[in-house]
């Protein structure tokens, strides 16, 4: 087959597994919302009920943003999985009737949600009290398949990368050159990964196991650029990582712009957004009269009758405004109805030219902020925003690479000359929902299908780790990494008890609960399973840690299963839920907390284990803990799997291990 009918193969393959994903993503949904009540789909964590909202302004492009919250000063909302650049639908009775408005998610934080509507959004949604539901961000698909048939049309500089990332052509590099370093504090192999990335010419991966400062190394790479006079393009699949790259990029000195809304609500974050830059641009105050005068013409207009098709009869805006000056009626309107219209008409107009007036004035403080910055800060998705249209960079950082589909880092991809991918394949893939786009190859990173392809010529892998005790690094390092990872001096003996806190000697502790009956569950209308006995054990375990005086910001707790970590915090004190995190396995990836605890949950005669055989999830559970790891499981139901049998045996060899609650010590 010729390259470019590989290239034609390549893009129609993943425009099938794309549709195929959306209308997953899609079904899952609407399904939900049609056979499970509004109760039962917040306790999901995908939707927010009794909702009330308040207006509190413009964004960018004159969106209105309103800000909701639940029913009552200062009430929590219950936790969800609704996040900043979400796609939501908003209902007042019906949740599925299609004229339901939508909104994107712009700000979250404990007590609300701030949404962004492009146009005003209807008065009921401001009145009385409304439902907020997650749904598909079709934009987001619709970027990728955008992406996808640029790969198809590439020419120049496009075209000489895809032959590289499908393998027709080998990756080059210019000669070696060397860099002095601008963090001095980097390691021998983050130095090597970013003088090789320096000089790879298209295309270069920077393999970061838990723990490497694989983010640290990105911030390096683009710090040399920017001085070397490059225009770099930085993204990560999730607004979480990029606001993590931003931050070390800031605190570097980079002049870095944020193209997007930040997760998490910070001054710095906030500060080098866009938004917030633009609102700091002296001009900005000329955008905002202009808005405020085509508002207060609306209201206006609203005084007016509107000009329906019956009276207009095929007259257009301008025959309108000609007849009206003459006092003259046609088609059967009299003279008088005309002059009416021309009135709700004129005002139209001048609408629309104080909204372009506006418009005009804001891109061009956006072009200004754009070019100015050394480097723009984007999730993939919002890296094929009209903003960043037929923008280019020499280069393209996507973080987190291996949480990315190939179709979603090809979005922030075909915008650049040179792309450097940084991940860890032996941690989560990207979460694919259909079962035959996950089949054909869609939950493959194209970071994952680059290293398999072009092997060790394009890839540095980071050895030393600035996390773990050497002992909660070691069994995945010999389980995921062949031994290849070093615990650097300051972290390979750190304990708990160096923080103050009182504890035992090992700093890996398993409390096994083989000796109880199978415990477990699966509700009704489920397929995520709980354990009790595990969520009543950790609850006792996280008293002990607190009682100790270990704060619950240090403390995280970790399930593979939904259904187990809505239990657990059911199980939580309500005064602690602001600070202890109990999250799945997915969202805890790139985290890390003083003391994490881990509940397998799985306990049944058969030794089914289910998802937790992607080792994957094994290997991520295990390497959150800097200086406490607790372990709660059955060991006869996990041994039925080898790595799990190996985890059971190192454990017995080097952890603290328990089978009793009442025995149990920190």
């Amino acid at each position: 087959m010729s390259s470019l009918g590989y290239v034609s193969g390549y893009v129609k393959k993943f425009i099938h597994l794309v549709q195929l994903e959306r209308d997953a993503e899609m079904i899952k949904h609407e399904k939900e919302i049609k056979t499970l009540s509004g109760r039962e789909r917040e306790r999901k964590g995908r939707a927010l009920l009794n909702m009330r909202g308040k207006k509190t302004g413009t964004g960018l492009g004159g969106r209105i943003h309103v800000k909701y919250s639940k029913k009552g000063e200062g009430t929590q909302l219950p936790e969800h999985e609704i996040s900043v650049g979400d796609l939501v639908m908003l209902s007042k009775k019906d949740p599925l009737n299609p004229d339901n408005p939508t909104a994107t998610v712009t700000e979250k934080t404990t007590y609300s949600l701030t949404l962004a509507f492009d146009s005003t959004p209807p008065p009921y949604l401001l009145k009385g009290t409304c439902r907020i539901d997650l749904y598909v961000n079709d934009v987001t698909y619709q970027r990728m398949l955008e992406a996808l048939k640029k790969v198809d049309d590439a020419s120049g500089r496009l075209k000489k990368l895809t032959a590289v990332l499908l393998g027709f052509k080998a990756p080059s590099f210019n000669p070696v050159k060397s860099h002095n370093p601008i963090n001095q504090k980097l390691n021998r192999y983050q130095m090597q990964a970013v003088q090789k990335a320096l000089m790879a010419k298209d295309i270069y991966l920077i393999h970061g196991p838990p723990g490497t400062g694989k983010t640290v190394s990105a911030v390096e790479l683009i710090h040399q650029s920017v001085e070397a006079g490059n225009r770099i393009l930085a993204c990560a699949d999730s607004n979480v990582a990029v606001d993590n790259i931003l931050e070390k990029l800031v605190e570097s000195g980079v002049k870095a712009v944020r193209v997007g809304h930040p997760a998490r609500v910070t001054p710095l974050l906030r500060e080098h957004t866009l938004d917030s830059m633009i609102e700091d641009n002296p001009r900005y105050l000329q955008v905002r009269q202009l808005r405020d005068k085509a508002f207060q013409l609306i209201e206006e207009r609203h005084k007016q009758p509107y000009p329906h098709m019956r009276w207009r009869r095929g007259m257009s805006d301008n025959k309108i405004l000609r007849l009206a000056s003459q006092g003259a009626g046609s088609r059967g309107v009299s003279g008088a109805k005309i002059k009416e219209m021309a009135k709700w008409v004129k005002l139209q107009q001048k609408i629309d030219a104080f909204f372009d007036g506006a418009q005009e004035k804001e891109r061009e403080i956006i072009e200004q902020i754009l070019q100015d910055a050394d480097v723009v800060c984007t999730t993939n998705s919002t890296a094929g925003s009209e903003l960043m249209q037929e923008r280019s960079f020499d280069l393209l950082v996507l973080d987190e690479a291996t949480q990315s589909t190939e179709p979603s880092a090809l979005i922030p991809l075909v915008c650049a000359k040179k792309v450097v991918l940084a991940g860890d394949h032996k941690q989560l893939p990207p979460t694919v929902l259909n079962q035959e786009a996950k089949r054909l190859g869609l939950s493959q990173s194209l970071f994952e299908r680059l290293m398999r392809l072009h092997d060790d010529k394009i890839r540095s892998v980071l050895r030393i780790q600035y996390r773990m005790h050497a002992d909660i690094m070691d069994f995945s390092n010999k389980a995921f990494y062949n031994g290849a990872l070093i615990a650097h001096d300051s972290v390979k003996n750190h304990r708990l008890g160096d923080l103050g806190y009182p504890e035992g000697a090992n700093p890996v502790i398993y409390l096994d609960t083989s000796d109880e009956c199978p415990k477990e569950k699966t509700r009704m209308g489920s397929t995520s399973k709980i354990n009790p006995l595990e969520a009543d054990y950790i609850k006792a375990i996280l008293r002990l840690l607190l009682n100790a005086g270990v704060p619950p910001a240090d403390i995280g707790v970790i399930s593979p299963y939904d259904d187990q970590v809505n239990l657990l915090r059911m199980n939580n004190p309500i005064e602690l839920r602001d600070e202890l995190e109990i999250k799945t396995v997915d969202g805890f990836q790139g985290r890390e907390k003083q003391v994490i605890i881990v509940s397998f949950v799985r306990s049944n005669p058969g030794g089914d284990i289910g998802f937790l055989s992607d080792l994957r999830r094994l290997n991520v559970s295990l390497t959150r803990a800097k200086r406490k790891l607790i372990l709660v499981g059955d060991s006869k139901t996990l041994s039925k799997n080898k790595t799990y049998q190996n985890l059971i045996k190192y454990l017995h060899e080097r952890a603290s291990v328990y089978i009793r609650l009442e025995d149990f010590r920190i």
